[in-house]
């Protein structure tokens, strides 16, 4: 008998989005930016969801990128309320400071993190304010 898996959710497929491989490549080039700013952030936002970071942590983690750039952001030693979060979001930033060559990499680092909790933001507002993170 053949069983046939469950189709996989749209969260699912962007929870598996590779956002390091994504920061790496989108930061600096343009070609893979359009990639980096639609589903890299979108991943990141579903990842973030998932483990419970309201947007206004990542939104403040985008100004401190701002503030004293990439490398200071990834040494900060747990940027978000939670170690998972914390953990996640450094590898990111990590990666990003390893590729960044320009000012304007530092910057649109910082754009892409306020893009990451501006979708997180809209994904809470579409549940509801009382409902939790959305498990799938």
């Amino acid at each position: 008998m053949v069983h046939e898996s469950s189709p996989r959710t749209d969260d699912e497929v962007l929870a598996a989005t590779d956002v390091p491989t994504l920061l790496r490549h989108g930061l600096a080039r343009e070609t893979f930016r359009t990639a980096l700013f639609g589903d890299g952030a979108i991943a990141a936002a579903v990842t973030l969801d998932r483990l419970d970071v309201l947007p206004r942590s990542v939104t403040y983690v985008a100004k401190i990128v701002r503030a004293g750039g990439l490398a200071y952001a990834a040494a900060l030693p747990e940027p978000l309320p939670s170690r998972e979060a914390s953990a996640c979001l450094l590898d990111w930033l990590e990666t990003a400071a390893q590729v960044a060559e320009a000012p304007d990499d530092e910057t649109r680092a910082a754009r892409w993190l306020e893009t990451v909790a501006e979708i997180v933001a809209m994904r809470r507002a579409g549940r509801g304010a009382t409902a939790g993170p959305e498990k799938s």
